[in-house]
């Protein structure tokens, strides 16, 4: 099995003197295991895997967090922006999906907080998939097909298929919970994609008597049980907290205050042991322009007087 970015292990074992093989086979799989593999990484790379997808969701809460903590609000689009500092080629439509979770029926453009878009954006990337194949038995129940006829999609057929985002806006409208969890039970068995727990599914919708499409994906958002089972994020209420990293933050701030501190006097005393040296003054061609003007005045009356001094 290749490691993670193979290529440029390739060309690292080719760099002359670097001997050390196993040192950096180790620091590829503490990378790996540390989840920090994944960053600034292609898209498919990403993805490729469940335990990517669970790295890139832990990185992106670690690295951008104090967006919430200070409570600062974002719209799609930049939200979208710092996914792409950590993965330049991250497709905007997932990002898209993921605000129309929390949006539901309000524009795209409106603001969202960073809690409410990394819980719905933790559900549409991890099981992107399995939501895909979700949109498509929905679509099929509303059609008024009886769960007997409902044709669950494959990891293969569900793969590439573009989902309809159903109109659910009326509350009154859905389809009926329990054939909707029959039909999820039945795609949770045979998909080879990552799914949610399907007991906390049957929870879920066994709480209502219908649901929409969207109230379905909000409620898996939502729903601290998934959160849990699938390992990534920690639990909202501490969604802001993180002690391994703010460790880290306070000694970066103690040595830059320290440096800070440091600078002036030692800057200082070095200027006390420099020789004094006299550098001769330039002056600068650049004139204000209120001097430009009386010059240029000044001469504009040495040229009448020339002129008809001539004559």
């Amino acid at each position: 099995m290749a490691l993670p970015g193979s290529s440029l292990n390739r060309r690292i074992f080719l760099i002359p003197g670097f001997k050390c093989h196993e040192c950096f086979i180790t620091i590829s799989f503490n990378s790996v295991r540390q989840g920090t593999h994944i960053l600034f990484r292609e898209f498919s790379f990403v993805q490729a895997t469940p335990h990517n997808r669970a790295s890139f969701l832990r990185t992106f809460w670690r690295c951008f967090r104090t967006v919430g903590k200070n409570g600062d609000l974002l719209t799609a689009q930049e939200y979208h922006c710092l996914l792409q500092l950590l993965c330049p080629d991250f497709p905007m439509e997932l990002t898209q999906k993921a605000a129309r979770i929390v949006l539901m029926d309000d524009a795209m453009d409106c603001l969202m907080s960073f809690s409410d878009f990394l819980f719905a954006f933790q559900i549409q990337f991890y099981y992107s998939e399995f939501l895909e194949s979700v949109a498509a038995i929905y679509q099929d129940l509303l059609a008024g097909k009886s769960p007997n006829t409902v044709i669950v999609p494959t990891s293969s057929s569900g793969q590439h298929r573009q989902r309809q985002p159903p109109n659910d806006c009326n509350p009154l409208e859905g389809v009926e919970a329990s054939l909707f969890y029959q039909c999820l039970e039945s795609l949770c068995d045979r998909s080879k994609y990552s799914c949610p727990p399907s007991a906390l599914v049957k929870e879920m919708l066994s709480s209502v008597q219908r649901m929409t499409f969207y109230g379905f994906l909000m409620a898996l958002a939502k729903d601290q049980g998934i959160n849990r089972a699938l390992g990534a994020l920690p639990d909202k209420g501490d969604l802001f907290l993180d002690p391994a990293m703010d460790q880290e933050i306070e000694k970066l701030v103690a040595q830059v205050s320290g440096l800070s501190v440091s600078g002036p006097a030692s800057s200082s005393a070095d200027t006390a042991n420099m020789p004094v040296r006299n550098s001769p003054r330039i002056n600068s061609p650049w004139k204000p322009l209120h001097h430009r003007r009386k010059m240029d005045a000044e001469s504009e009356g040495s040229n009448e007087e020339t002129d008809s001094s001539e004559n």
